[in-house]
């Protein structure tokens, strides 16, 4: 039987009252009932969890189980899920990364840049070199970050935001490394942990101000990480001088779970 027009109409009027009450009462989210999340996570070493185990078959991308991206998806029943961070990555394979997001995404992650600072080749010359060297080396990728990486940043995140327009960017820092002074009592000198970290503090810089101006979220996690540095004489979140070695100086599961997923969080819901 054909229900009458005004009828219909009242049904449908009184059925979208419902929903913005419940709604109100937080039992449903519009925006959720209207899409779910189309999430792409793309990125270094950082992002696809090197340091947290659980690698499954991601080969030498190393995308682990406990990384924040794969928790984010976890956490959030009904995303689609696209994971193609990698380990070493830099922002030329960042570009390449970016060639998986369709227009459909509606959030983006990624951390990148390290690597083209010489991240790899800081931590061997401070490990193996004197002070002088690290300090050195140190500020030679503080020079590169500032001076090369920011066109280089500006070119990764024009690219997601001409794939997805309507994506919601959010870029993931780095942490420091160290806490200094600290409670190692061996190891790398204060003077070569204080040079790491300031070039952390560097990185973190130039890629807040990129990110800003392409109207991405900067996310900072040295916060997060901070009493549970290499050295801070509490639970680490940081590998240090470890085996597999590519795996030194990266965040462990709890790392990825406390250090980089709550900050996430606390600017995705």
């Amino acid at each position: 039987m054909a229900v009458p027009a005004r009828k219909l109409s009242l049904i449908r009027m009184s059925a979208a009252l419902g929903v913005a009450a419940l709604a109100m009462l937080g039992v449903v989210s519009p925006a959720n009932a209207i899409q779910a999340t189309n999430y792409v996570a793309l990125g270094d070493s950082y992002s696809s969890g090197v340091g947290a185990g659980s690698y499954g078959s991601s080969g030498g991308c190393k995308r682990s189980a406990n990384s924040y991206p794969q928790l984010w998806a976890n956490k959030h029943a009904g995303t689609t899920f696209t994971f193609v961070a990698c380990s070493g990555a830099r922002t030329g394979d960042a570009l390449n990364q970016a060639d998986s997001i369709t227009s459909a995404a509606t959030l983006v992650t990624i951390s990148i840049g390290g690597n083209d600072a010489g991240f790899t080749d800081v931590i061997t010359k401070c490990t193996l070199g004197s002070d002088q060297d690290c300090v050195n080396r140190v500020n030679t990728a503080k020079a590169y970050a500032t001076g090369t990486l920011p066109g280089l940043l500006d070119g990764v995140y024009n690219k997601i935001k001409s794939k997805a327009p309507n994506a919601r960017l959010i870029v993931l820092g780095y942490p420091r490394f160290y806490t200094v002074p600290g409670s190692c009592s061996v190891g790398l000198s204060d003077t070569k942990r204080s040079a790491i970290n300031s070039g952390a503090d560097t990185i973190a810089s130039v890629t807040s101000g990129r990110a800003s101006a392409a109207g991405a979220t900067f996310v900072d996690v040295r916060g997060s990480f901070t009493g549970h540095n290499i050295c801070s004489g509490g639970t680490s979140y940081l590998n240090s001088l470890t085996w597999p070695v590519d795996e030194s100086y990266h965040p462990t599961a709890l790392g990825q779970s406390n250090g980089y997923y709550p900050p996430l969080a606390s600017v995705t819901g």
